[in-house]
């Protein structure tokens, strides 16, 4: 095991991006889903209120909706209350100042809820009276549509509205391609002019008024993702515990994935979950693929409609533009290409077509999906139907997926696409120590690792249905780890641990990162090297107390609110959570312990998020009796962070689903970090089941 050497910092030193190419701020906005639509607005309901904000309501990755402010004659508008109301709809409340009862007391209120369905937007207005006088109030709700698309949105740009179009009881506008956006009221306004629409409205004591606005798309003719007809395939569950945070975050959590919920247009019956609000509300390979898989207990209806849905974009040809290659499973998916402005510090411009392959990953995560879904019961028959498409993503990590040095990697040789193309993708990601960044092309560590857990799941597959292949792919999984053993592992004070990564001259990328947790449950690791690397994990260079960070903060290049280098993210430590409860399952010291403050670190921060769990926050120290940090631009809902919340409870109970043999066991983790619990509503092999879990056993019924 060596230290690497490495060259002198080369990248130039953070510089401000233009203000146009800032990524715009959600952590105080309230969001609404109902996957595709979604909507963005103030704590106090008001879309648009600042210019280039990101609020609005957007449908199909463009913004349908981009003003909507509510006025009112004579009054000043104060909002005490802002919140959800479920996954699909928001609540606000404002005191109408200066209407009303002089004194302190709010008599005049103005109640703002608004509704997101999948296919349309539907926005209550409601203005109630207390005062003892009669009100008189002039209302106005200012509206306008730039049909800005979501990666212009993104990256901060200002659109012009386009021009408006009275109707009889509203307005609409029309795009350059003819797309149309449509707002109309009920009761119809008093005035309608150029998107301004007004009320006159006179409130006795006690009264109250009500204005519905209801906001459509009206033409998308090909849509790339669409609404669910027959509703969630994902089951209610109920859980209780000792633990009293952990019921109400897996219940928001599921709430929050029926509503990130999606279907191929190709063939509806076939679900899948969107990445996250605003940015990846569509399929995303990576994403979509963790978050099934971690909701397996649930069913494999999910993962089944996952795995046909990416089969049938599955690579075919190599094709350079969008990182294509025969086998590949896809990156993302959009309705158009998407144009991402500078992506890194050299100014590097992104650009990214409708259907990207840009990931190293999402292959052998397919493979690893079919594996386990087969374990948890999905039907022969669906198996066997994607045997095809399983051995040509096998072929793929061997033929194209691995270079000439025996890794997987991935370097992007479009020069317009990720320059990153593991999870951790943005372009500063992979450093050494020091802060250098690593030159590609790239081999993550947990690339190794999912490369040779699937070639492992696919033999067992080929030989469980009678395909050739096998044996072969057993053998090259054992070469991949040896080469593993030889080449990552690296020693520091501290000492061994495997390397983030190889760079292109194939020197190990020092840097201590969140990357380790995904080695664990693999098989790649002896029990020796899983025990040194639970150690890590649970160390407080890694560990902030409220989840793991993605990078050390013993490194050069730790920040708390980066990106990927020292923030937490829930489904990364959900990942780990999950590795360490296998190996604390498989007697590895220390991995019980560690996965225990693991899971107190998340449920620690759940209430502080209204137990919507984002994609990313703060990784600075945990401060007793102090909040975690926002992450300013984090989405929220998102689907592998939801997600996580069914992964802590999988390693908690320790299930080992073996459908085709007909078992299911159980190895709850020790020590239990969170007391008794039951959960009603798993499923396994088409049957549903309750799992009890008190001291060190499990009871199902």
């Amino acid at each position: 095991m060596t230290q690497p050497q490495h060259r002198p910092i080369q990248h130039p030193p953070n510089q401000p991006l233009p203000i146009q190419q800032r990524q715009p701020y959600l952590h105080d906005l309230l969001a609404a889903v109902q996957a595709p639509a979604m909507a963005l607005v103030g704590a106090d309901g008001q879309i648009g209120a600042e210019p280039g904000a990101v609020t609005g309501i957007y449908l199909a990755d463009r913004r349908v909706i981009s003003t909507a402010l509510i006025s009112v004659t004579g009054a000043e508008l104060r909002p005490i209350l802002g919140e959800s109301d479920g996954a699909g709809a928001t609540v606000s409340l404002s005191v109408l100042g200066g209407l009303g009862d002089p004194g302190a007391d709010p008599t005049v209120l103005l109640r703002r809820r608004l509704e997101v369905d999948g296919t349309q937007a539907v926005e209550t207005i409601e203005l109630s009276s207390a005062a003892r006088a009669t009100v008189r109030a002039s209302v106005t709700l200012r509206l306008a549509s730039d049909l800005a698309e979501l990666a212009q949105v993104k990256a901060g740009q200002r659109l012009d509205p386009l021009p408006s179009h009275d109707l009889p009881a509203g307005t609409c506008w029309t795009g350059p391609d003819g797309s149309q956006v449509e707002a109309s009221a009920s009761p119809a306004p008093d005035r309608n002019q150029a998107g301004e629409l007004s009320w006159q409205l006179t409130l006795a004591t006690g009264q109250s008024h009500r204005i519905e606005v209801r906001y459509r798309l009206l033409d998308d003719p090909a849509p790339q993702v669409v609404l669910p007809a027959a509703g969630s395939v994902l089951p209610p569950i109920e859980v209780s515990a000792t633990d009293l945070r952990l019921a109400p975050l897996v219940n928001r959590s599921l709430a929050d994935l029926a509503a990130l919920e999606l279907a191929d247009p190709q063939a509806e019956a076939d679900h899948f979950l969107a990445a996250g609000v605003p940015w990846y509300l569509t399929l995303f390979g990576r994403d979509s693929l963790i978050a099934a898989r971690m909701l397996l207990p649930l069913g494999t209806e999910l993962a089944a409609g996952t795995l046909r849905t990416l089969a049938r974009r599955q690579g075919g040809q190599v094709e350079l533009e969008a990182a294509e290659e025969p086998g590949k499973i896809l990156h993302e998916l959009r309705r158009a290409e998407t144009a991402h402005g500078a992506a890194s510090h050299a100014n590097r411009e992104m650009r990214l077509p409708p259907t990207y392959y840009g990931t190293v990953d999402a292959t052998p995560l397919w493979i690893l999906l079919l594996h386990e879904a087969w374990k948890w019961g999905l039907a022969d028959s669906e198996v066997r139907a994607l045997l095809p498409q399983l051995e040509r993503a096998l072929a793929w990590c061997a033929d194209y997926g691995m270079d000439g040095s025996g890794f997987l990697r991935y370097t992007d040789r479009s020069g317009h696409g990720l320059a990153n193309q593991g999870w951790k993708d943005s372009h500063d990601a992979v450093q050494f120590a020091d802060g250098t960044l690593a030159d590609g092309p790239v081999a993550l560590a947990e690339v190794q690792a999912y490369g040779y857990a699937a070639a492992r799941a696919g033999a067992e597959l080929l030989d469980a249905f009678g395909r050739p292949g096998g044996s072969g792919w057993r053998d090259w999984a054992e070469q991949l780890a040896g080469r593993f053993r030889d080449r990552f592992w690296i020693s520091d004070p501290a000492g061994d641990y495997p390397a983030l990564a190889l760079d292109g001259s194939g020197r190990p990328v020092d840097a201590l990162a969140s990357n380790l947790g995904h080695l664990l449950g693999t098989g790649l690791l002896t029990g020796t090297e899983s025990a040194l690397v639970a150690r890590r994990l649970g160390s407080p260079a890694l560990s902030s107390g409220f989840g793991l960070r993605t990078l050390a903060d013993s490194m050069a290049g730790f920040n708390p609110l980066s990106y990927h280098l020292g923030s937490v993210w829930t489904h990364d430590t959900a990942i780990a959570i999950t590795g360490l409860s296998i190996a604390a399952a498989e007697g590895v010291a220390g991995a019980g312990d560690a996965a225990g403050v693991l899971i107190e670190g998340l449920l620690a921060a759940a209430p502080s998020f209204d137990y919507r769990l984002p994609e990313l926050y703060s990784g600075a120290r945990r401060v007793p009796g102090r909040r975690p940090v926002p992450y300013p631009a984090s989405c929220r809902p998102q689907a592998w962070a939801a997600a996580s919340a069914v992964a802590i409870l999988t390693a908690l109970l320790g299930p080992r689903p073996d459908a085709p043999a007909g078992m299911l066991t159980f190895r709850p983790l020790q020590p239990a970090p969170i007391g008794e619990l039951t959960v009603r509503g798993l499923r396994f092999g088409g049957r549903t089941l309750t799992a009890e879990l008190a001291g060190t056993s499990v009871r199902t019924s």
